[in-house]
Protein backbone atom coordinates (compact mmCIF):
# COMPACT_ATOMS: atom_id res chain seq x y z
CA UNK A 1 0.00 0.00 0.00
CA UNK A 2 1.52 3.26 -0.88
CA UNK A 3 1.03 6.04 1.65
CA UNK A 4 -0.37 8.89 -0.48
CA UNK A 5 1.79 12.30 0.26
CA UNK A 6 1.21 14.96 3.02
CA UNK A 7 -0.68 17.30 1.20
CA UNK A 8 0.33 19.98 4.19
CA UNK A 9 4.23 19.00 3.25
CA UNK A 10 3.30 19.62 0.07
CA UNK A 11 1.89 23.15 0.70
CA UNK A 12 4.68 23.83 3.03
CA UNK A 13 7.26 22.83 0.08
CA UNK A 14 5.71 24.46 -2.78
CA UNK A 15 5.56 27.98 -0.16
CA UNK A 16 9.38 27.48 0.21
CA UNK A 17 10.44 27.04 -3.09
CA UNK A 18 8.14 29.11 -5.18
CA UNK A 19 9.53 32.30 -7.06
CA UNK A 20 8.21 34.94 -9.63
CA UNK A 21 8.25 32.67 -12.01
CA UNK A 22 6.55 29.96 -10.61
CA UNK A 23 3.89 31.31 -7.95
CA UNK A 24 0.91 31.66 -10.55
CA UNK A 25 1.70 27.75 -10.56
CA UNK A 26 2.17 26.81 -7.05
CA UNK A 27 -0.59 29.11 -5.98
CA UNK A 28 -2.88 26.74 -8.13
CA UNK A 29 -1.05 23.37 -7.14
CA UNK A 30 -1.73 24.53 -3.35
CA UNK A 31 -5.28 25.56 -3.68
CA UNK A 32 -6.03 21.89 -5.25
CA UNK A 33 -3.90 20.20 -2.15
CA UNK A 34 -5.51 22.49 0.17
CA UNK A 35 -9.57 21.61 -1.28
CA UNK A 36 -8.50 17.74 -0.74
CA UNK A 37 -7.63 18.17 2.89
CA UNK A 38 -10.28 16.20 5.57
CA UNK A 39 -9.97 18.74 8.23
CA UNK A 40 -10.54 22.30 9.11
CA UNK A 41 -7.88 21.86 11.52
CA UNK A 42 -5.71 21.08 8.57
CA UNK A 43 -6.65 23.92 6.57
CA UNK A 44 -5.85 26.05 9.17
CA UNK A 45 -2.45 24.89 9.05
CA UNK A 46 -2.06 25.32 5.59
CA UNK A 47 -3.89 28.76 5.83
CA UNK A 48 -0.25 30.12 6.82
CA UNK A 49 1.55 28.74 3.52
CA UNK A 50 -1.56 29.97 1.26
CA UNK A 51 -2.06 33.60 2.51
CA UNK A 52 2.17 33.54 1.93
CA UNK A 53 1.70 32.79 -0.99
CA UNK A 54 -0.76 34.62 -2.25
CA UNK A 55 1.30 37.97 -0.77
CA UNK A 56 4.00 37.02 -2.87
CA UNK A 57 2.33 36.89 -5.79
CA UNK A 58 0.53 40.01 -5.13
CA UNK A 59 3.93 42.06 -4.09
CA UNK A 60 5.75 40.48 -7.48
CA UNK A 61 3.09 41.81 -9.52
CA UNK A 62 2.25 38.38 -10.95
CA UNK A 63 -1.13 37.58 -12.59
CA UNK A 64 -2.91 34.87 -13.25
CA UNK A 65 -3.51 33.73 -16.91
CA UNK A 66 -6.75 34.96 -18.35
CA UNK A 67 -8.82 32.20 -20.17
CA UNK A 68 -8.26 31.88 -23.67
CA UNK A 69 -10.56 34.40 -25.86
CA UNK A 70 -10.94 36.98 -22.99
CA UNK A 71 -14.16 37.73 -21.22
CA UNK A 72 -17.22 36.76 -22.81
CA UNK A 73 -21.11 38.09 -22.50
CA UNK A 74 -23.58 35.89 -20.05
CA UNK A 75 -25.63 34.01 -22.82
CA UNK A 76 -29.13 35.87 -22.38
CA UNK A 77 -27.33 39.10 -20.92
CA UNK A 78 -29.21 42.00 -22.45
CA UNK A 79 -27.77 45.07 -24.19
CA UNK A 80 -28.33 48.14 -21.94
CA UNK A 81 -28.64 51.43 -24.79
CA UNK A 82 -26.53 54.44 -24.07
CA UNK A 83 -27.65 56.88 -21.66
CA UNK A 84 -29.70 59.46 -22.59
CA UNK A 85 -27.60 62.99 -23.44
CA UNK A 86 -28.94 66.59 -22.51
CA UNK A 87 -30.93 68.23 -24.68
CA UNK A 88 -28.88 71.10 -26.06
CA UNK A 89 -29.34 74.62 -26.34
CA UNK A 90 -31.27 76.85 -24.08
CA UNK A 91 -30.51 78.19 -21.28
CA UNK A 92 -27.27 76.12 -20.12
CA UNK A 93 -24.00 77.92 -18.07
CA UNK A 94 -22.76 78.72 -21.54
CA UNK A 95 -25.69 80.89 -22.67
CA UNK A 96 -26.44 82.56 -19.03
CA UNK A 97 -26.70 86.68 -19.69
CA UNK A 98 -24.66 88.64 -17.26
Amino acid sequence: MTRRPDALAEIRKLYYGTTKATVVRDLDRAIDLLKGLPSDDEREKAAVYMDGLAQMRSEWGVKSQAPAGGAKPLAGAKKTAAPARAPRGGRGRASKAR
